[in-house]
C-alpha cells in the first residue's frame, strides 16, 4: 500500500532530502559562491595589466609597477582564496553529506526491517542492496560535491553576463551567441521526455544487471561444476548484452548533437574574431578596443566552463533524483498494520478459519503492474497444542504459503488464522514472534561463530544451552571436529559446511528458541537417514507439548504426525492420519503408492531399472 499525496518527487523531493542539514548546506553554497566569484579575480587583474602596457605601451618606463604588482598579488590572491573558499565549502558539504547518508541509510534499514518477512521474498537482495549501496550513495555525491558546485555553477553564468557586457556589450554578445546555440542544440537533443525515459530504463537496466549478477555468483558452483561459461547462464548475459544495446544506440543517437555542441561551445572565439575584424574598422578608440579584444580572447577559453558545469551538474541531478525515487517506492511500502491493543494467547493450537489469499505482485518498477496471483482458497483446519500436523502436497499447491501465513509473512485477504482463538492481527508482531519457531528450506548462516548463530534463536540463552540445543539437532558431534570447535568462524579459514550441518544449525535455533508453534518447511530436507531420524527423535523429545506443524515431500518423515492435511489447488483436499488416509483411497493414497514405489526403484545392470523393478515404480 503507498501513500498517496504525501510525498514529493523529483527535483523536490532531491531537495528536500539535501536540506536536512540546512545550516551546512546553506553555508556550503555561499562559501561556493565566493569561490566562483573569486575565480574571476586572475581575469579582471589581468584586463587591468593588459590596460596598463596597452596604454604606456609607447613609453614602457612609464609604466607604475607598483600598481602592475599590487594587479600580480591581487590575481594570486584571488586564485588562493578561491581555493580556500572552495575546500572550505566542501568540507561543510561533505559533513552535511555524511550525517545525510547515514540517517537516511539507518531510516531505509529499519524500515526494510519493519516490512513483513513476506515483502523480502517476494524482492530480490540484489535490488534492495542497489538501493542502499548505489542509489542512497549518489545522493551523498549530490550533497558533497554537486550541490556546492551547482551554487557555483547558477552564480558564475550571472558573473560571466555582467562581465561580457561591462566591457564592450558587442564582443559580449558574439561570446554569448555559441552558448545560447549550444544550449538550444542540447535541449533539442536531450531534453523532454526522451531524456527522463532514458534515465528510468537505465537505472531498470543497471538493477536487472545487479540482480543477474547476485544470482550468478551464488550459483557459481552449479556454472563450474558442469563446465559451463558466462554466456551458458542466459538470463545473465542477455541482460548484459540487453544493456550494451540500449546504452550504445542510445548513446550512437546523440553522437551528432553531442559533437556540433562540443564544437560550438568550445570555440568561442570563432565567433569573436569575425566580429572584431568587422567592426574594427569603425572604432574611435582603438587602444581600449584592442585591449577589449585581447581580454574577451582570452576569456573566451573560460566562457564554456561555467555553463557546461552547470548542465553536468543538472543532468546528475535528475539521475539521482530517479533513483531516490526508487528508494521511495519501497519507503512507500507500508508495515503490517499493529493493533493498538495486542493480545496473547492462552493455548497454542493453530487454527486457519476459511483462509483466502493472493500473492500481490508488487515492483518497485513503474512498468510491471500489479496482479494478484491465487494461492490458497477456503482453507480451514485446526492445528492441536502437544500434536504434529503434516502439510504435504505437490509443488505449488500452497504448503509453504500456509507456513508463511502462521508468523504474519502476509495477511489473509478473508478470514482469520488464530493461535489460542487469537486472531494473529491483534497480537503484537514481537509477542508473535515470540511464540512461532521456524526453520525454512532457504538456509542463512551469518559469517560468525558457530555459537553466535545458534544463539540467533534466543540471545538470553547461555552457551550450555546452545551446546545442548546442538547436541539435540545431532550437531555437537561434527562441530566438536572442527578446528575451534563452537566459537569456529563459518567461512573464514576455508571453512564451511554441508547443506545438512547447516540445515542441523538452523534447527538447533529452533530449538533453542523453544518457541510454544513451531513451523518446519522441510526441515529434515539435507539429513541423511540416519541423521532424520535423530533428529525425529529429538523433536518427539525437546517439543512435546508444542503445536508442531511440519512441511514435507518426503512422506515417511510424516507417517507418525498426528494429522496430515493434503494441500492440492490451494486447498485441503484431505485429511487424517496416515493409515486412514492410505486406506481411504484418494490424493494421498496415490501419493503413498508413489513415493513407496520410488523407494523400491533401483538401476539395474545396465544402469536401467529391470523389467521385474520397473513393475515396482
Amino acid at each position: 500500500m503507498k501513500k498517496e499525496g504525501k510525498r514529493k518527487t523529483g527535483m523536490a523531493r532531491l531537495w528536500e532530502l539535501a536540506l536536512r542539514r540546512k545550516f551546512l548546506v546553506f553555508l556550503s553554497c555561499l562559501l561556493s559562491i565566493a569561490s566562483n566569484a573569486l575565480s574571476f579575480t586572475p581575469f579582471i587583474a589581468v584586463y587591468f595589466i593588459i590596460r596598463e602596457i596597452v596604454v604606456h605601451f609607447a613609453g614602457l618606463a612609464a609604466l607604475d609597477r607598483t600598481a602592475l604588482l599590487r594587479f600580480g598579488v591581487l590575481a594570486a590572491g584571488g586564485a588562493a582564496a578561491a581555493v580556500l573558499s572552495y575546500l572550505a565549502a566542501l568540507m561543510c558539504s561533505h559533513i552535511a553529506a555524511f550525517t545525510t547518508i547515514y540517517r537516511l541509510k539507518l531510516e531505509f534499514t529499519d524500515h526494510i526491517a519493519s516490512l513483513p518477512l513476506g515483502f523480502h521474498t517476494r524482492n530480490s537482495t540484489g535490488k534492495l542492496r542497489k538501493i542502499v549501496d548505489v542509489n542512497i550513495e549518489k545522493l551523498e555525491t549530490f550533497i558533497a560535491h554537486q550541490l556546492p558546485d551547482l551554487a557555483g555553477s547558477v552564480t558564475m553564468p550571472v558573473i560571466t553576463l555582467v562581465i561580457l557586457f561591462v566591457f564592450d556589450w558587442r564582443l559580449g554578445l558574439a561570446s554569448l551567441a555559441p552558448i545560447l546555440l549550444g544550449y538550444l542544440l542540447q535541449a533539442l537533443a536531450f531534453g523532454g521526455r526522451a531524456a527522463q525515459v532514458f534515465i528510468e530504463k537505465y537505472q531498470t537496466s543497471l538493477e536487472e544487471m545487479n540482480n543477474a549478477a547476485v544470482e550468478y555468483v551464488r550459483g557459481i558452483s552449479v556454472v563450474k561444476a558442469f563446465n559451463q561459461t558466462i554466456f551458458s547462464f542466459k538470463r545473465f548475459h542477455e541482460v548484459i548484452m540487453n544493456y550494451s544495446k540500449f546504452v550504445r544506440d542510445y548513446t550512437f543517437s546523440f553522437e551528432m548533437p553531442w559533437v556540433l555542441f562540443m564544437m560550438v561551445i568550445n570555440h568561442v572565439y570563432l565567433f569573436l574574431v569575425p566580429v572584431i575584424l568587422l567592426i574594427s574598422g569603425n572604432v574611435s578608440d582603438y587602444p581600449a578596443f584592442a585591449l577589449a579584444s585581447v581580454f574577451y580572447l582570452l576569456f573566451s577559453v573560460f566562457i564554456p566552463l561555467p555553463f557546461t558545469k552547470l548542465m553536468y551538474v543538472s543532468q546528475l541531478g535528475k539521475q539521482v533524483a530517479d533513483g531516490i525515487e526508487r528508494m521511495d517506492r519501497i519507503l512507500d511500502v507500508e508495515p503490517l498494520v499493529e493493533t493498538a491493543s495486542p493480545k496473547t494467547a492462552l493455548s497454542y493450537s493453530v487454527a486457519f478459519d476459511n483462509v483466502n489469499f493472493s500473492y500481490t505482485t508488487v515492483s518497485a518498477n513503474d512498468d510491471e503492474t500489479d496482479r494478484e496471483v491465487p494461492a490458497l482458497s477456503g482453507v480451514s483446519f485446526t492445528a492441536e497444542q502437544g500434536e504434529i500436523t503434516a502439510l504435504v502436497g505437490p509443488s505449488g499447491s500452497g504448503k509453504s504459503t500456509i507456513a508463511h501465513l502462521i508468523p504474519r509473512f502476509y495477511d489473509v485477504q478473508s478470514g482469520a488464522v488464530r493461535i489460542g482463538g487469537v486472531d494473529i492481527r491483534e497480537m503484537s508482531t514481537e509477542y508473535l514472534m515470540d511464540i512461532v519457531g521456524f526453520v525454512f528450506q532457504d538456509l542463512f548462516l551469518f559469517k560468525r561463530s558457530i555459537i553466535d548463530n545458534i544463539l540467533v534463536g534466543n540471545r538470553n540463552a547461555s552457551r550450555e544451552e546452545a551446546a545442548a540445543a546442538a547436541g539435540a539437532a545431532q550437531c555437537h558431534d561434527f562441530i566438536e571436529r572442527l578446528p575451534r570447535g563452537y566459537d569456529t568462524v563459518i567461512g573464514a579459514g576455508n571453512i564451511h559446511l554441508s547443506g545438512g550441518e547447516q540445515q542441523r544449525i538452523v534447527i538447533a535455533r529452533a530449538i533453542l528458541r523453544n518457541a510454544p508453534v513451531i513451523v518446519l518447511d522441510e526441515a529434515t530436507a539435507f539429513a541423511d537417514p540416519e541423521n532424520e531420524q535423530k533428529i525425529q527423535k529429538a523433536f518427539e523429545k525437546l517439543m512435546k507439548g508444542k503445536t508442531v506443524i511440519i512441511i514435507a515431500h518426503r512422506l515417511s518423515t510424516v507417517r507418525g504426525a498426528d494429522k496430515i492435511l493434503v494441500i492440492d489447488g490451494g486447498r485441503v483436499v484431505e485429511q487424517g492420519r496416515h493409515g486412514d488416509l492410505v486406506n481411504a483411497g484418494g490424493r494421498y493414497s496415490r501419493m503413498w503408492e508413489q513415493y513407496t514405489g520410488a523407494m523400491r526403484w533401483k538401476l539395474g545392470a545396465r544402469g536401467v531399472p529391470s523389467q521385474k523393478e520397473a513393475s515396482h515404480v
